[in-house]
């Protein structure tokens, strides 16, 4: 009998027997599992091996002052950037590049080449845009000049007369354009026309800078569709001039409202700052008398948002508007508001928008980490759900649970990637798959469950793991269109739960998640800045998890083989022998009834697979077993449930 050591696992003693050594019929390989090396380089001064900024830790700085005027009759925007860059890198600049989302909407740009003739979630086919400049100019050393520029596609490179120096030497860029509002702004802006006046949702209005980083240097992959943004961030001074009849909201904080409302709307203004229920701002019957007898001439709004990464915008004669207060840690407060067409205002739908966002945000705030922004701005029009500093754009059409899952979504996207600032373009998954976690914690605990629908792990393995599956490390654009809402959203969320549940625990996953978060606030971590933050805070090296889950596409299959009998008699308890088929570990729970009706659980760390795919432990029985069953709650996606029970005869 093989030598043995008493642990206590959940209430019962068992013994836990050395490893077997036979080789299963798997594709298990234990020495590519845990493999030593994983990491691609050391820690340094930059980036530390504990997974947070180092002492010289550094990213550039980017400030925007816009003037902008929306054309409500030709459809257009005008306006006016001026940008001044920091750049506190060791390395001097020759030239700088910025980004010029606008321009994916022109005929010859790479987006539209590469969209299929039968269409897609971001094509714009027959709409001619992108940007038309009027002026590009530079100011460096106090002088301004004509800049020397060259556009590729959606990036502007502009070559420097002097070189822009390290360690925080800045210059300002002024650039004039105007450029056609899309209809279809690839799922992510557009315009909608109802019955009391257009909606306009303006987002990548304007130019902005590419990030410079240790990791890549200059940031320039262009704008196709599916790959997000990645941005330094700055302070935002910005005004909206719109015919008077538009309500303007935008990220940030209005500075002008008595210049752009009337005094009724800033008393119930007031209230709402004050009221945990919501107040109406402006009603239905008062954008139908709007719609009547529209105000002459136009307004400039005035707004301003401090340590973003980006702003956004919308307009419309035909928004009602309501606003309550949100609760922060600390005693702090923000300000909910939503805006929607009359269509949408109904007691299943956007009436309860107000109190969706306020829910989400005070749960993710006293969970995670404080909302930074004045106001939370839920806009319902033609976007079914895209991601803003301080606002929102969700569907109109969008009611009950679908709508306080798209509202949860999007504002959870104010802590990945508003907040801690990760690169979209690469790395989906780090925001998106992020934000889907958090969001399914928010699903529990928001109004005691009302939407609440528990996950359902073990049915995802089909999905997860089908012919032609991708692994979550692929680029947007390369990923399946048909696969990203798994690989960027679903998939990275299940492996948090799975590493949340079943690996580190509650407690300790949600202090590595907290640390990451707050080490890495307004600033640009990498996938192995997350990778070490986890594993130092919570002290676990979980590198078999990361190299099976992200960066392959392991599938995970355990099984129950065999039980015996010492001595064959039950009563001196049972060898059980359970297997890893597939090339991905994982803990093991082992459920096991005897015919008496007693039932007990095991439960063993993953090192039980280091020693090869077979593992053997005893458990101490007192009758005949009539069942074992390895994952009972079905918390794993195991791609075959056929071997997860044995049954005795």
């Amino acid at each position: 009998m093989p030598s043995k050591k008493w642990i206590l696992i959940t209430g019962c003693m068992v013994l836990v027997s050395q490893y077997g050594f036979s080789q299963n019929s798997g594709t298990y390989d234990q020495h590519e599992a845990f493999a030593p090396i994983f990491y691609p380089a050391f820690g340094d001064e930059v980036r530390t091996a504990a997974g947070t900024p180092g002492p010289k830790y550094w990213q550039n700085e980017a400030d925007y002052s816009i003037q902008a005027s929306l054309d409500d009759v030709n459809q257009k925007i005008s306006g006016t950037v001026a940008i001044t860059y920091k750049n506190n890198s060791p390395d001097p600049m020759p030239f700088v590049w910025l980004q010029l989302d606008q321009n994916i909407y022109k005929p010859d740009s790479r987006a539209q080449a590469t969209t299929p003739v039968t269409g897609g979630r971001y094509a714009n086919l027959g709409f001619d845009g992108g940007y038309n400049f009027q002026s590009v100019k530079i100011v460096h050393a106090g002088k301004e000049e004509k800049a020397d520029y060259r556009i590729s596609d959606t990036r502007m490179q502009i070559l420097l007369p002097d070189t822009l120096g390290a360690h925080g030497d800045s210059l300002k860029i002024r650039i004039e354009y105007n450029f056609g509002i899309p209809e279809k702004g690839s799922d992510r802006m557009g315009r909608v026309e109802t019955d009391n006046g257009w909606i306009y949702e303006i987002a990548q209005w304007f130019p902005r800078m590419c990030v410079f980083d240790n990791v890549q240097g200059w940031n320039t992959l262009p704008y196709l569709g599916a790959g997000e943004f990645y941005l330094d961030y700055g302070n935002y001074d910005f005004t909206i001039n719109a015919s008077a009849n538009e309500l303007v909201v935008a990220s940030g904080e209005l500075l002008n409202p008595s210049e752009v409302l009337g005094a009724e709307e800033i008393k119930r203004l007031d209230a709402a700052r004050n009221s945990d229920k919501t107040v109406m701002i402006r009603n239905e019957k008062e954008v139908k008398n709007r719609a009547a007898k529209p105000p002459k001439g136009r307004l400039t709004w005035h707004f301003r948002c401090r340590n973003a990464r980006d702003v956004a915008w919308a307009a419309s004669a035909a928004f009602v508007w309501d606003a309550a207060r949100i609760n922060l840690p600390q005693g702090k407060k923000s300000l909910a508001m939503s805006v929607y067409p009359i269509e949408s205002a109904l007691d299943s739908g956007w009436k309860r928008s107000t109190e969706f966002t306020k829910g989400a945000i005070e749960h993710y705030s006293e969970k995670w980490l404080p909302y930074p922004y004045p106001n939370a701005v839920d806009v319902a029009g033609p976007v079914g759900g895209m991601e803003y500093p301080g606002l929102v754009f969700c569907s109109s059409y969008d009611q009950r649970r679908n709508l306080w899952s798209v509202i949860s979504h999007e504002f959870g996207h104010t802590w990945f990637p508003m907040i801690v600032g990760s690169n979209e373009r690469k790395f989906a998954w780090m925001d998106e798959g992020f934000n889907t976690f958090i969001n399914s914690i928010a699903d529990k605990y928001f109004n005691h469950g009302e939407f609440y629908q528990a996950p359902r792990i073990r049915s995802r393995s089909e999905r997860f793991f089908q012919p032609g599956s991708e692994g979550i490390m692929t680029i947007p654009e390369v990923t399946n269109p048909g696969y990203l809402a798994t690989n960027a959203y679903e998939k990275p969320s299940i492996g948090l739960q799975i590493l949340r549940y079943q690996v580190l625990g509650e407690e300790r996953f949600d202090g590595a998640f907290r640390y990451y978060i707050r080490s890495w606030a307004y600033k640009h971590p990498t996938p192995w800045d997350f990778f070490h933050a986890i594993e130092n805070y919570s002290g676990e090296t979980l590198d078999w998890f990361w190299r099976g889950w992200f960066l392959n596409n392991w599938k995970v299959d355990q099984a129950v083989t065999n039980v015996e009998y010492q001595e064959s008699n039950p009563a001196n308890g049972a060898i059980i022998t359970i297997e890893n088929l597939e090339q991905l570990p994982m803990p093991a729970t082992v459920e096991i009834k005897e015919i008496d009706g007693k039932t007990g659980r095991v439960k063993l760390p993953v090192e039980i697979w280091q020693h090869g795919p077979v593992w053997k432990f005893y458990y101490p029985s007192t009758r005949k077993i009539e069942m074992v069953v390895i994952d009972p709650d079905e918390t794993l996606p195991d791609i075959n449930v056929d071997n997860n029970v044995w049954k005795g005869k």
